[in-house]
């Protein structure tokens, strides 16, 4: 029969210490993929609720570009 070998138990614990951060991270890493994913979502669907206003307002005053700090706008000659 062998003797069991093991490493110290200031160097087991340093192990699991750094599987445990490894652990944290790769979790963390998770939410912000889906909080990055989340971000994408909103930010298509508001670049698809712009490009909506943006055809109802050319129907409404023709080809313009509108300033959005006052509201006034310039047509656009083509």
């Amino acid at each position: 029969m062998s003797k069991e070998l093991k490493i110290t138990e200031n160097e087991l614990k340093s192990l699991q210490e750094q599987e445990q951060k490894k652990g944290a991270i790769l979790h963390d890493l998770g939410l912000l993929e889906t909080q990055k994913h989340d971000l994408l979502h909103f930010y298509s669907e508001i670049v698809t609720q712009q490009n909506l206003e943006k055809k109802e307002l050319e129907e409404k005053y023709g080809k313009v570009n509108v300033n959005l700090n006052d509201g006034s706008y310039k047509l656009i000659e083509e």
